[in-house]
């Protein structure tokens, strides 16, 4: 008896039909991200973060099909933090309790760094979009974004992968979405 397999349970399971060069879609609809460069504006002048919100609002009115995402682009640490307190209050060994305050300060000291480590990303929902006139929609889109003094690009597929992997496993080195599940044990 010959059983048949499904080629992409990960995404369904999460929603996604396919992950094309340019969107993620779904049943209801299409997802294309427009990847934003944060700006520091801890360096800028009052008059220029005054200049960042009036682009941003700019942008939102022109475009009110355009969404905001805000991602941590880092793994979180929350759980190896528990479980180093956890273990110093177990922990009898004052010389092994103390390695693990150091380990504990030391992850503190990473997130800390790591903080500032976010994705800002513009998403479009397209829905019935002409296959035939999509890529000029989209860098029209792009092109609105940039003349409001944005640094922005759309996704890749790498970059759709890299996204869904930190948000639903909060890993910034898995291989979750694969195109198919079991994808990296294939010998090519």
């Amino acid at each position: 008896m010959r059983i048949k397999k499904n080629k992409n349970p990960t995404k369904a399971l999460v929603g996604i039909g396919e992950i094309t060069p340019y969107s993620i879609k779904r049943a209801e609809d299409e997802l294309v991200y427009f990847l934003v460069k944060p700006t520091n504006i801890s360096v800028l002048s009052e008059s220029s973060v005054a200049g960042k919100i009036n682009a941003l609002a700019n942008v939102l009115k022109s475009m009110e099909e355009l969404e905001i995402l805000c991602l941590s682009s880092k793994e979180n640490f929350d759980a190896n933090k528990e479980y180093l307190k956890s273990r110093m209050e177990e922990e009898e060994n004052p010389v092994v309790r103390k390695l693990l305050e150091q380990d504990l300060k030391s992850l503190d000291k990473m997130q800390i760094q790591m903080a500032t480590a976010r994705e800002f990303i513009f998403v479009l929902r397209l829905k019935n979009e002409k296959d035939s006139n999509i890529y000029a929609y989209l860098s029209n889109i792009e092109k609105s974004i940039k003349e409001q003094g944005f640094t922005v690009r759309r996704a890749t597929k790498a970059d759709y992968m890299r996204i869904l992997s930190v948000y639903f496993e909060q890993n910034v080195t898995s291989d979750f979405l694969q195109d198919y599940d079991g994808d990296m044990w294939i010998d090519r």
